[in-house]
């Protein structure tokens, strides 16, 4: 965080043109989540969004909190042990992050986002 402005999370900027990228290549889970409900949530949720040298599927700036939707690539052993370094350096940056298999998204995206927009108006009442 910066001294600065506090809150401020940095970034690579040279991500930016990728994070573009995969808002347009969201999964159907993400696109799902997004257009039925982060989107219109009461607090303002950002899609891809760089942070460090990583890009989160979704970040609540106001909650401080990322929302990582996996797919199978994150069930492999690369793929855990890439999220456990990501789970790490967001956390060291006071960051809560949440994350759902893809499966659970499809089987009840309800629940998921009501869970998701409960926990962040708790943590962004906290703060």
């Amino acid at each position: 965080m910066s001294d600065a402005h506090p809150g401020f999370l940095r970034y690579r900027h040279d991500l930016v043109p990728r994070a573009r990228q995969l808002r347009e290549e969201q999964t159907d889970q993400e696109r799902r989540l997004w257009y039925g409900h982060l989107r219109k949530a009461p607090l303002r949720f950002q899609r891809q969004k760089p942070i460090g040298t990583y890009i989160v599927d979704f970040y609540c700036h106001a909650a401080r909190l990322v929302v990582e939707i996996d797919g199978w690539r994150h069930f492999t052993e690369p793929g855990r042990d890439h999220d456990e370094n990501r789970t790490r350096f967001l956390e060291s940056q006071g960051l809560l992050v949440l994350r759902y298999r893809g499966e659970a998204v499809d089987a009840d995206m309800g629940a998921v986002a009501a869970q998701i927009v409960q926990i962040a108006l708790e943590r962004a009442a906290a703060r």
